[in-house]
């Protein structure tokens, strides 16, 4: 790994979280050595049998790894977690308006205070209502293309694990729904379900209100995905990213369909566009031309 200091990368998360992982048990890549003050560290090749080659290779073999990488949430969730940023219900709401500051903007050329801070108000709601949880580690970049297949070590240790630098601290169902709702890579609803399931039976967590909760953490994370991407495109130059735009909004509509979230659908509904072919068009002929928010 090499993470440059002087133009403001740190490898030092990745190293402290790496450690906490291999803590409990976990298959992070082992850490042979390290020069932090030159951002560089060797690290253990975990392999090539990540989920999306797997899966892609044997599509009947889904829902058994997706059970065994929510065998390795529910680990790390009995575990203390370390110190780490907040990413809670105000930091997930607040981020959730990169919707409106980036793919709004971008597929209409307006901005509209009033509709991100409504939309943000019925998403505050929404989590204001949930049953109460207690902060875990959350990984954040939790799906098919940073998770590894390792057949050869025991549960919960056989999901390797990449790309945790920008972990947090915020709801067990987070990682969950990244991988059920995976941007890349469809996933089955009866994968999806028997996920949800697992995670509630073993954990001993309420099934309605845990499902409530995916929902709502997987909304929520949709909506910042949809911004994220369409400033991947405008601002940084990068027009594939909108290609996934339409599978994130997807997603999005399945979240926005459970009975909770009715408030927030009816806004979303009502003040985004939907990416339609002419709106992903727009946002790629725009590529790389906005330099700021």
């Amino acid at each position: 790994m090499d993470a440059a200091p002087e133009v403001g990368e740190n490898v030092e998360p990745f190293f402290r979280i790496a450690g906490h992982l291999a803590g409990v048990g976990l298959s992070a890549p082992a850490i042979c050595a390290q020069d932090m003050d030159r951002g560089l560290l060797l690290i253990e090749d975990l392999g090539d049998d990540l989920f999306s080659t797997v899966t892609a290779r044997a599509p009947e073999r889904e829902r058994d790894l997706y059970l065994a990488a929510t065998d390795t949430l529910i680990a790390l969730h009995a575990a203390p977690p370390p110190p780490a940023p907040d990413y809670g219900t105000a930091t997930m709401t607040e981020v959730a308006g990169l919707a409106h500051d980036w793919y709004f903007f971008g597929a209409t050329g307006t901005r509209d205070g009033d509709a991100r801070q409504a939309m943000q108000a019925r998403l505050s709601d929404a989590f204001a209502r949930l049953d109460p949880w207690t902060p875990v580690l959350v990984l954040r970049d939790y799906h098919a293309e940073n998770l590894l297949w390792l057949p050869d070590r025991t549960a919960p240790a056989n999901v390797g694990l990449l790309d945790f630098q920008d972990g947090g601290l915020g709801h067990p169902a987070y990682d969950l729904m990244s991988l059920a709702r995976d941007v890349r890579r469809a996933v089955s609803p009866e994968t999806t379900n028997a996920m949800i399931a697992h995670y509630a039976r073993e954990t001993g967590t309420d099934p309605e209100g845990f499902s409530a909760a995916c929902s709502t953490v997987s909304a929520q994370r949709n909506l910042r995905i949809l911004g994220v991407f369409a400033r991947l495109s405008l601002h940084y130059g990068k027009p594939h990213y909108v290609d996934l735009i339409p599978r994130t909004w997807a997603n999005l509509l399945t979240d926005l369909a459970h009975p909770s979230l009715a408030h927030l659908r009816d806004q979303v509904r009502a003040t985004l566009p939907e990416p339609t072919p002419e709106t992903l068009a727009l946002l790629k002929e725009k590529c790389g031309t906005v330099p700021t928010r």
